[in-house]
Parts: structure tokens; C-alpha cells; sequence
């Protein structure tokens, strides 16, 4: 597979992730990073990151809202439910390995 096809895959893998994430709003940040070691936010910084790679300036607030398909403001005021006692003992637990970023 050359090069060209390859990215137009990955590219299609990734808008679908995307959208699977907007779908499942009842997902929480916090149980993707327990689970997976990523959530939406680890995502729209890679996201970033790979724009400044290539020379583009997306900012992190930019790439947030792409990922989140909002201003992450309105996600976390309409989606996000406070962590229970459980899921932070997990991931303190988990914070002695190094999270990715």
C-alpha cells in the first residue's frame, strides 16, 4: 500500500473515532483515560500537534472543539458528570504510570 493510501485510510480511521466519540457523549474523559491511558483531550492535543508539524497553527481550543464538536465549555457544562469515588481511586491508582499526553 503506498503512502498516499495509507494516510487517506488513517484519515478516514480517524474522523471515524471522532465521530464515535460525539456519539457517545455518556462516555467519560475520565473512564477513556482509565481504560484506554487517552481521552478526547489527549486527542485534540495530538491533533494539534501534528498541524504544527506540518506547519499549520491550530490551536488547542481549536482542536478541542473539532473533537468534541463544540467549545469544550458547552460539552463538560452538558456531558460531563462528576468523577465517583471509584473512578478516582482507579485512576490515581494508574497515575504512577506514565499517562499519555
Amino acid at each position: 500500500m503506498d503512502q498516499a493510501k495509507q494516510d487517506k485510510i488513517q484519515a478516514a480511521v480517524f474522523r471515524r473515532l471522532v465521530k464515535h466519540l460525539k456519539s457517545n457523549t455518556d462516555v467519560q474523559n475520565l473512564d477513556l483515560m482509565i481504560t484506554a491511558d487517552f481521552c478526547r483531550n489527549c486527542l485534540s492535543k495530538w491533533y494539534a500537534s501534528a498541524a504544527d508539524e506540518e506547519g499549520e497553527q491550530v490551536s488547542y481550543e481549536e482542536a478541542r472543539e473539532l473533537v468534541y464538536g463544540m467549545p469544550y465549555v458547552d460539552w463538560k457544562s452538558k456531558y460531563q458528570k462528576p468523577a465517583t469515588p471509584e473512578q478516582e481511586a482507579i485512576f490515581e491508582a494508574r497515575r504512577g504510570r506514565k499517562l499519555t499526553k
